[in-house]
C-alpha cells in the first residue's frame, strides 16, 4: 500500500498549551527549513513514505484566504526526493479566529481540506494520502476532559469528540470531491486497560474504558451516532498509535512489557482487524533514549507475527523520526532516528536504531519472499 513498509513520521503538532503559547513542531525541529534534506535522509534508510503535516494556522491567514508558502516547498521537496507523504490536515491546531465548539469550525475545515487537496493534486500525480484530523480520541480526552491543551475543556470530551468526528467526515468528503483517488488514514491510539489484581471490582470499568478506544472509529463508520454523518466508506485505513505506556491499570500505573497483565501487541492488532476488517498502519510508535532499538524490535516482531496469520498491517511509522523539544518544558526528547541539526547543519543519526531498522527491513524482505502466494495476494487485495 505504501512506497515502503517502514515510514518516518515528522512531528507536526500546532496546538496551544495551557499557558497560551502555540507550538509549531515543524519549525521547532527545523524541518520547515531543511525538509528536502530530511526527506533524502529517509531514503538512505529505505524509507520512502512519511507522515508530515500542514499548519492550518499559518495557511488560512483570514477566513477563506490561504497562503501556501509554508506547504509548497515541502510538497515539492518530497516529490523531488521520491518520498510519498501522508498529510495531516489538522494536527491539534486551528486558526486563532475560529471557535472549535461552533458549527463554523466544521465548515471552515471542510473548505480548507478541499483547498489543500487541490494544491496537492496539482503538484503531484501520485495517489494522495491524508489524515484529516489527528487522534480524535486522544484530542477529545486531552483537550476536552483534561485541559492539557486547546480547547482546554473539562468534562466536555464527548462533545469535542463529536465535533472532531464531524470535521473529519467533512474533510474526507471534501478531499474526495477534489480527488476521488485519495486514501484516508484515521489515526488514534490503541490501548489496553486492566483492573489491578488487588481490585477485581474495577474489571467492568476497566473494560468499558478500554472499549471506548473504538468510539471515534465507530462514529466515523456510522456504527454509532449515525446522525454525525458517518458511513462505512469514510473508514479507509486504520492508523494505530502504540507506545510503551499504552497499557495501564485502571486508576493509574503503566503495565510494563513483560508483566503478566501486558497484552501482546499482535492480539490487539487482531482485535482491531476483526472489528473493522480494514488495512492497518502502525501510524506512530517509538521510544526514548536507549529504548529506541529494543522497542522497534518488539513492535516489528509483533507485526510480523500478526502478518503471518493474515492481518493486513501495511506499515510501521517511526514517530517522531526526529528528536524534538518537549511540548510542556522544551526539554530535548531523544526519540528519533535523527537528532537536531548540529553546527555544520547535519543531523546526527542514532546508530542503534538505524541498525535495528536495517535488520527489521531485511527480516521483512525474507518473510515476504517466503510467504505463500495466497498470503501475498490477500494482503495486496486488502
Amino acid at each position: 500500500m505504501f512506497e515502503s513498509f517502514f515510514l518516518g513520521g515528522f512531528e507536526c503538532s500546532t496546538h496551544r498549551r495551557a499557558d497560551g503559547r502555540r507550538l509549531d513542531l515543524i519549525a521547532a525541529t527545523s524541518h520547515d527549513r531543511v525538509a528536502a534534506a530530511d526527506y533524502r535522509l529517509m531514503t538512505e534508510h529505505g524509507i520512502r513514505s512519511v507522515r508530515d503535516g500542514l499548519r492550518w494556522h499559518l495557511i488560512e491567514t483570514s477566513p477563506g484566504r490561504y497562503d501556501w508558502s509554508s506547504l509548497l516547498p515541502m510538497v515539492r521537496a518530497a516529490r523531488e526526493a521520491g518520498v510519498q507523504v501522508i498529510w495531516d490536515l489538522c494536527h491539534y491546531g486551528w486558526p486563532d479566529d475560529l471557535d472549535i465548539w461552533h458549527p463554523e469550525f466544521v465548515e471552515r475545515f471542510r473548505r480548507f481540506a478541499a483547498a489543500a487537496a487541490i494544491v496537492i493534486r496539482d503538484e503531484t500525480d501520485a495517489v494522495p494520502f491524508y489524515c484529516p484530523v489527528n487522534e480524535i480520541s486522544y484530542w477529545a480526552w486531552a483537550g476536552g476532559d483534561q485541559a492539557r491543551f486547546n480547547p482546554m475543556g473539562r468534562g466536555r470530551g464527548f462533545e469535542l469528540k463529536h465535533q472532531l468526528v464531524r470535521a473529519f467526515i467533512a474533510g474526507v468528503q471534501a478531499v474526495r470531491d477534489v480527488d476521488p483517488r485519495a486514501r484516508i488514514v484515521q489515526v488514534d491510539p490503541v490501548i489496553n486497560v486492566r483492573a489491578r489484581p488487588d481490585r477485581p471490582r474495577d474489571a467492568r470499568d476497566a473494560e468499558n474504558y478500554r472499549l471506548a478506544q473504538y468510539e471515534a472509529w465507530d462514529m466515523v463508520s456510522g456504527r454509532v451516532w449515525p446522525g454525525l454523518g458517518g458511513r462505512p466508506e469514510y473508514l479507509d485505513i486504520i492508523g494505530l498509535n502504540f507506545y510503551s505506556d499504552n497499557q495501564w491499570f485502571h486508576g493509574g500505573g503503566t503495565i510494563p512489557l513483560g508483566d503478566p497483565h501486558y497484552r501482546r501487541f499482535r492480539e490487539m492488532l487482531a482485535e482491531v482487524h476483526r472489528r473493522y476488517e480494514r488495512p492497518i498502519l502502525i501510524a506512530e510508535t517509538g521510544a526514548e533514549g536507549d529504548a529506541r532499538a529494543p522497542w522497534l524490535r518488539y513492535v516489528a516482531g509483533e507485526v510480523g507475527a500478526a502478518r503471518a496469520i493474515g492481518i493486513p498491517v501495511e506499515g510501521i511509522c517511526l514517530y517522531p523520526v526526529l528528536d524534538y523539544p518537549g511540548w510542556t518544558d522544551d526539554r530535548h526528547c531523544p526519540v528519533g532516528l535523527y537528532g537536531n541539526l548540529d553546527e555544520t547543519g547535519q543531523r546526527p543519526v542514532h546508530a542503534p536504531l538505524a541498525e535495528e531498522l536495517a535488520r527489521q527491513r531485511h527480516a521483512l524482505e525474507r518473510a515476504m519472499e517466503a510467504a505463500p502466494p495466497w498470503q501475498l495476494s490477500g494482503a495486496a487485495a486488502s
